[in-house]
């Protein structure tokens, strides 16, 4: 384990409420992973997809929690840490959220939080990367004073990385 706290697993805003996973939730994960295109996410895969989530938090003290709206209580994606494409000391903020729910400020919201839990945590920096052809998610970033670093081509294409200080 490293020299940092342990992420809250439970962060509540205005209209948000971020929690750990429950295999219950594997059938609305499994929709919104299916939204992507290509691969098939049967509701099967997303539960063992939760039970990795779980124990990489186990292990690593930070999370991806699954974001459900205030009052209409429903699923509507997930936000938080991951090691990602770079380190438990410096994790990456990542964030999906159902198209139905695109466009009203909850990814921004969610994100608005993880940044405040992950400098509670007492790491100094966060990063991000965003296929550069995802204007909507690197919009978000912006908001919360990401700044753009640099790019990497992967298979998928460009990659831009983006970095904040914390806190």
């Amino acid at each position: 384990m490293t020299g940092y706290e342990t992420m809250s697993y439970h962060l509540e805003t205005e209209r948000l409420i971020l929690r750990p996973w429950a295999e219950s939730d594997a059938a609305d994960f499994s929709e919104l992973l299916a939204e992507r295109g290509g691969a098939t996410y049967t509701v099967e895969r997303a539960r063992k997809a939760i039970a990795g989530l779980l124990a990489g938090t186990e292990n690593s003290g930070i999370a991806l929690l699954p974001i459900q709206r205030r009052d209409e209580g429903d699923f509507i994606g997930y936000c938080g840490l991951i090691i990602g494409r770079s380190t438990l000391e410096e994790p990456e903020i990542a964030y999906e959220l159902f198209r139905r729910a695109h466009n009203r400020g909850y990814a921004t919201e969610a994100a608005r939080a993880v940044v405040a839990a992950a400098a509670a945590t007492g790491r100094q920096r966060l990063w991000s990367t965003v296929a550069t052809w995802n204007e909507p998610s690197l919009r978000v970033l912006e908001k919360l004073d990401f700044v753009r670093d640099h790019l990497s081509m992967e298979e998928n294409g460009e990659v831009v990385w983006l970095t904040r200080e914390l806190p």
